[in-house]
């Protein structure tokens, strides 16, 4: 086991900030947000959380236009180096650290460095963003489980790891985050494993912000009506039936985000 290095009681927080809507974080990832020295964020946690921090204790490490990306050895190397200088560094993640996050990355570098660090959970997009709309990712009439799965792998894969033609036959609830751009290769990819082309599909957009948009259709009609309302990232797509429930939810909704 590697031994802590001397960071001068420095420490890593690896925090989730949910879907985005200040009052869904963590009363903990609230108070470390309040009072560590430095916050490195990245783009999805949210407009109004990102507001309430001090200008000079952030740090953008996220994606930013034109694909101009960060690059993770950066972040890694920026974590370590704050926490050696004896700064609570609070590395904020739009949803939940380990989902699609990098957060498992981000925990075996800071070990391998000897930083201390903790982890602090928060609700996945996955879940909260089609929740907010007006979709439960499991329903007892409609959909006994959820498959999550990235529609945005690493690049240098030399194949995809997500099986569609597994998940079209395993039924239930399908979540695709940063499913965006390849929108049309996995809703093709599924009807031509045989799900119905008429299966309900939502696109829930910046899923608690502000600027919150949900679009419906179906398998062989969401690639136009995403292009009509002009979906971009970050967006969440749910397939399955419950995501044909949501114009019944929305009647009684109090909060939609929209």
């Amino acid at each position: 086991m590697t031994e802590p290095a001397d960071t001068a009681d420095g420490m890593v927080y690896l925090v989730g900030a949910g879907p985005g809507d200040p009052e869904l974080l963590t009363v903990k990832a609230k108070r470390l947000l309040e009072n560590g020295d430095v916050v490195l964020h990245d783009k999805l946690s949210g407009p109004n959380i990102l507001d309430q921090i001090d200008a000079d204790r952030l740090e953008d490490v996220g994606t930013r236009g034109h694909g101009d990306t960060t690059p993770q050895s950066y972040v890694n190397e920026r974590m370590v180096e704050l926490a050696r200088e004896g700064k609570t560094v609070v590395r904020l993640k739009g949803g939940d650290p380990t989902v699609f996050g990098r957060g498992g990355e981000e925990m075996r570098y800071l070990a391998d460095h000897g930083v201390p660090f903790e982890v602090v959970p928060a609700i996945t997009s996955a879940i909260a963003g089609p929740e907010v709309a007006g979709i439960p990712v499991t329903d007892r009439n409609h959909a006994s489980t959820v498959s999550i799965v990235t529609g945005h792998e690493d690049p240098e894969k030399a194949e995809s790891a997500v099986d569609w033609e597994a998940l079209a036959n395993t039924g239930g609830t399908i979540v695709v985050l940063m499913g965006v751009t390849r929108l049309p290769d996995y809703t093709n990819s599924l009807v031509d494993a045989g799900l119905a082309p008429e299966t309900p599909v939502a696109m829930v957009e910046r899923a608690t912000w502000p600027d919150q948009q949900v679009v419906t259709g179906t398998l062989d009609s969401i690639v136009g009506a995403a292009d009509d309302a002009g979906i971009e990232p970050p967006a969440i797509t749910v397939i399955g039936e419950v995501a044909g429930t949501r114009d019944t939810a929305l009647e009684f909704l109090a909060t939609t985000y929209e």
